[in-house]
């Protein structure tokens, strides 16, 4: 165990109060209904391909949450031989709440292609920013921006 997890355990078993506790529990709700409206959204958003969203929980570590690991939905979306997954990383992060990688599966290739966040700063609602970039999201998740990730679907 590295010593900044020990710190991390340690400083939370020491420092935690009832109110942060009802915090983190009121924004890992929020992250789950919000993975469930997204995959609603995207039902809605690909009625016309046949396309349907896949769900599956996915475990997520989180050192700033009280117990460590929580259960939210992951979304997978096919056609064909690939796939996009939409797999929650996080709960908090710099300045978000909430953060789900959007990955393309081609031939056994994984590429990242977008971080959504459910919160960043002020603002609610989805945003989006490329994989790898260290700014603040860059806009929001709406449909142009979910059919822009879409494009690696197709041939």
């Amino acid at each position: 165990m590295s010593a900044k997890i020990q710190f991390l355990k340690k400083f939370y078993a020491q420092s935690a109060s009832p109110l942060f506790s009802d915090k983190t529990q009121a924004d890992i709700a929020a992250f789950y209904r919000a993975m469930e409206q997204l995959q609603d959204q995207m039902v809605e958003w690909l009625a016309e391909t046949g396309i349907q969203p896949e769900s599956a929980t996915v475990p997520v570590t989180d050192l700033l949450v009280e117990s460590g690991a929580f259960e939210i939905p992951g979304m997978t979306l096919r056609y064909e031989k690939r796939r996009i997954t939409f797999i929650p990383l996080f709960l908090y992060g710099h300045g978000v709440t909430g953060c789900v990688e959007a990955r393309l599966y081609i031939d056994g290739k994984v590429t990242p292609l977008s971080r959504l966040f459910m919160r960043a700063g002020n603002a609610t609602g989805w945003s989006c920013t490329r994989t790898g970039s260290l700014s603040r999201p860059e806009r929001s998740f709406d449909e142009n921006t979910f059919f822009e990730l879409m494009e690696g679907l197709l041939p």
